[in-house]
């Protein structure tokens, strides 16, 4: 605990803030006894505050506008793709840089950079996963990048599937390893095949003591955006088949590997929740023919018109049957109401309306600082 200011503000890890009236002069011994009496009080609401801030559900809460944010300047960041840097590709209205998560039982640690890296030193974290994966990848980039700018990138080369930047300061390697689907697509002689048994990339993904897993936004794919040509379930060669009993059985194989792979004395697991679309206005109580496009304000309210992704279930049902320890970023329903955090068309491909990916800076920032107050509580 350190004492901030004369007017005795106190804080604990940045977890914490409270207020204690000021005091008059400690001229007595009376005086001196009172102030330790009060400081004593201090300490138990300030542990009080930590041990319930451990168990409260961060993912229920609301958007509040706050000037403080955004945690960084998206022109100071070398790191940010093209498909995600909206300010660098016009996007007119700023608000949407100014929203923090506020959970309804409790307050979420602020980020810090120099101790995010701290606590990774001489370590390696890996975001596994599709697009989204490279969303939050690029988020936690530049919110490191704004505590430490001495990085280096590593070339992937053709055909690999990591990319890599350290931080010098700390030797922290953050990586983005691409596999939309998690299991493998395997070229054969009928084509390319979606075996939903199979991972052989999982043993790429032991280098790292961080471990965010995703996979959902691919699965729907069909015609031309669609990377495989058969699927392989168990000794059957299909076609096709339901999507999402494929993306069932295919995060059963990864949560068996889970458990017959990872060290938990070495590895941190966390999966990171469903993020949503913006596509069809009825979701939020508008037109159907409405999109993200224009959306400058998220939806305000307890309850998003739209329901929950049937996904989520599957992906909650399939944790439970993980025997090592794993972490649910649970970012659904925070996402689903920031309807005005999508690229849309400023996205600097100018090629279609991306209501699916997230601005950087932005709503990626919360998952990320959501994983730091997980990861420090």
């Amino acid at each position: 605990m350190k004492m901030i200011t004369e007017n005795n503000i106190f804080r604990i890890q940045n977890q914490a803030i409270l207020f204690i009236p000021s005091l008059p002069p400690l001229s007595s011994s009376s005086s001196q006894m009172g102030f330790k009496a009060l400081i004593s009080l201090a300490f138990l609401a300030l542990l009080s505050f930590h041990v319930n801030s451990q168990s409260c559900n961060f993912y229920e809460g609301c958007w509040i506008f706050d000037e403080s944010f955004p945690l960084y300047d998206s022109s100071s960041c070398p790191h940010i793709r093209r498909e995600f840097d909206c300010q660098k590709y016009g996007r007119p209205d700023t608000n949407y840089l100014n929203y923090r998560w506020q959970p309804s039982s409790c307050n979420i640690p602020r980020f810090d950079g120099k101790e995010f890296l701290r606590m990774w030193s001489n370590k390696k974290i890996m975001f596994v996963g599709d697009s989204l994966s490279l969303n939050q990848w690029q988020s936690l980039l530049c919110m490191l990048h704004s505590a430490a700018p001495n990085s280096i990138e590593t070339p992937s080369g053709e055909g690999v599937a990591i990319s890599s930047i350290t931080f010098e300061d700390y030797n922290v390697t953050v990586m983005y390893y691409r596999t939309p689907f998690l299991v493998d697509i395997i070229t054969e002689n009928e084509g390319r095949v979606l075996n939903l048994d199979s991972i052989q990339a999982g043993k790429q993904w032991l280098q790292a003591n961080l471990l965010i897993f995703n996979t959902w936004h691919w699965w729907l794919r069909s015609g031309q955006y669609q990377p495989w040509d058969f699927i392989q379930d168990g000794n059957k060669m299909l076609k096709d088949m339901d999507r999402t009993v494929a993306f069932s059985k295919a995060l059963a194989t990864w949560a068996k590997w889970v458990d017959s792979s990872v060290n938990p004395n070495t590895t941190k697991v966390f999966y990171q929740g469903v993020s949503p679309s913006h596509y069809h206005g009825s979701d939020w109580n508008e037109s159907s023919t409405k999109s993200c496009a224009g959306e400058t304000e998220p939806f305000m309210g307890s309850r998003y018109p739209g329901g929950p992704i049937p996904q989520e279930d599957i992906v909650k049902s399939i944790l439970k049957t993980i025997s090592k320890p794993v972490s649910l970023l649970d970012i659904t329903f925070p996402s689903q109401l920031r309807k005005d955090a999508h690229p849309s068309s400023y996205n600097g491909i100018h090629l279609r309306l991306d209501c699916s990916h997230w601005c950087v800076p932005g709503l990626p920032d919360v998952w990320n600082s959501l994983l730091y107050a997980t990861l420090v509580s």
